[in-house]
């Protein structure tokens, strides 16, 4: 059997790869934890590697590699070449932290030395999905290896592509790509020290399910449906830009993608209008050209869904869609509603609606299931207060929701379990090992 890779704008093949069967991915497995053994010992040689292999080779191969993930998913080649630039970055960050979040974290006890120390757990396998191709991997990849980990990627089908490309950048004996069916993916949980996903709630649950049977640890970063929250101080012009970005960002394919407009009602009508003539002017259609902001969706099926999901809005809401869909692209769409509507759409839909006082603001924000990122726009210490009584896991105030090296990046709710990058994302693959040591017997 084979996977096959096709171009969302165009629809032309790009690649058919042979698919693995299951003692061929246990051989993979069984040498990254053999090569493991001797990577986790020194960190030193660990950041060596990413500075002299990852990086060098990241920025060896940005040009092919952003063309790629272009043609694989329709992402815009500038948004491509911004997210090898993004992880490049990680590296970098990585490479100066993460020593120090490593270090032993020394505790008082009276004995001659209490210490908790954080150590390799073995074979991490990771399940990406296509949506960041690379970055989504980047970010679970580098704090699993950095801390001593060895790593086995399983992508998403239709970035085979970019999944092998990726495993000739990190260039290691101790990361290696798959190319196994989804559902395969829930068959080598077994074999693994640790699971880190990415992707849908269903999915994430079916993997958290296999993975509590053979008692390995998971994080999972899941499904979102984050409000955007206008209160009435808010800069409208500057609001209204980021707004536009928040939403049509990678085709609205984003975990993090503000898809609710929380407006108060006072400046509904000013934001309604803005918001509406800065959707019309984005610039649609082929991603390889370097002036496209919003290209296809990644596939058939993907448009498929997204087109379902405006259809189930148009009886509870007022649609505004700038041109019918044209093959993967969905155009720029608007649903202005007082109607509940808690599915998370990944793609450039965006829903907007009115509120009176703040209680009605947080009310609308959290009837969602999902509690992954949130963002409000206006004056920030009335922002702040809001802060408790969000359910996400990120609250960003007058700024985008974005996955950052220095924070934490995770949700509560039906959003994930766990959190990625920073110290709390590094030390979520290692064994915290308490060490007690007395100068002798009592």
């Amino acid at each position: 059997m084979k996977v096959e890779t096709v171009n969302p704008y165009n629809e032309e093949k790009i690649g058919s790869y042979e698919i693995e069967n299951l003692e061929q991915v246990k051989s993979k497995i069984e040498k990254i934890r053999v090569n493991q053994a001797e990577w986790g010992m020194q960190i030193d040689e660990r950041i060596d590697y990413f500075m002299k292999v990852l990086k060098p080779n990241l920025v060896k191969f940005k040009p092919d590699l952003a063309r790629l993930i272009t043609s694989e998913m329709g992402k815009p080649i500038s948004q491509s070449l911004s997210e090898i630039d993004k992880c490049i970055d990680l590296v970098e960050f990585a490479s100066r932290n993460y020593t120090k979040f490593l270090e032993n974290d020394y505790v008082e006890t009276g004995s001659r030395s209490t210490y908790v120390r954080f150590d390799p757990i073995g074979v991490i396998g990771l399940i990406m999905p296509w949506n960041y191709p690379l970055w989504q991997v980047m970010r679970a990849a580098i704090p699993a290896m950095l801390s001593g980990n060895g790593v086995i990627l399983k992508h998403a089908s239709i970035v085979t592509g970019t999944s092998l490309m990726i495993e000739e950048i990190f260039d290691s004996p101790v990361f290696s790509s798959v190319v196994i069916p989804g559902k395969q993916a829930i068959d080598i949980i077994k074999y693994l020290d640790g699971v880190s996903f990415t992707g849908s709630t269903n999915v994430g649950s079916s993997i958290a399910q296999e993975a509590g049977k053979h008692l390995k640890k998971v994080v999972l970063e899941l499904g979102g449906s984050d409000p955007f929250i206008v209160l009435p101080d808010a800069d409208i012009d500057k609001t209204v830009k980021n707004a536009v970005f928040a939403r049509l960002q990678n085709g609205g394919q984003s975990c993090i993608a503000s898809k609710r407009f929380l407006i108060h009602v006072k400046i509904f009508d000013e934001f309604r209008k803005k918001f509406y003539e800065s959707f019309h002017q984005v610039n649609v259609g082929d991603p390889s050209n370097e002036k496209t902001f919003l290209g296809p969706l990644s596939s058939r099926e993907q448009a498929d869904t997204v087109s379902g999901q405006i259809a189930q809005l148009r009886p509870i809401g007022e649609i505004s869609q700038f041109s019918p869909r044209k093959g993967n692209t969905i155009f720029p769409t608007i649903a202005v509603t007082d109607g509940k509507f808690t599915e998370e759409i990944f793609g450039p839909v965006a829903i907007l609606k009115k509120f009176r006082t703040e209680d009605e603001a947080i009310s609308l924000a959290n009837e969602t299931p999902f509690g992954l990122g949130s963002s409000i726009w206006g004056n920030p210490d009335s922002a702040e207060k809001m802060a408790p009584r969000i359910q996400s896991g990120m609250v960003y105030i007058n700024k985008i929701v974005a996955s950052d090296p220095r924070v934490p990046f995770g949700g509560t709710k039906r959003s994930g379990l766990g959190r990625e990058l920073s110290r709390y994302g590094l030390l979520e693959f290692t064994n915290i090992k308490t060490v007690w040591i007395e100068s002798s017997p009592k």
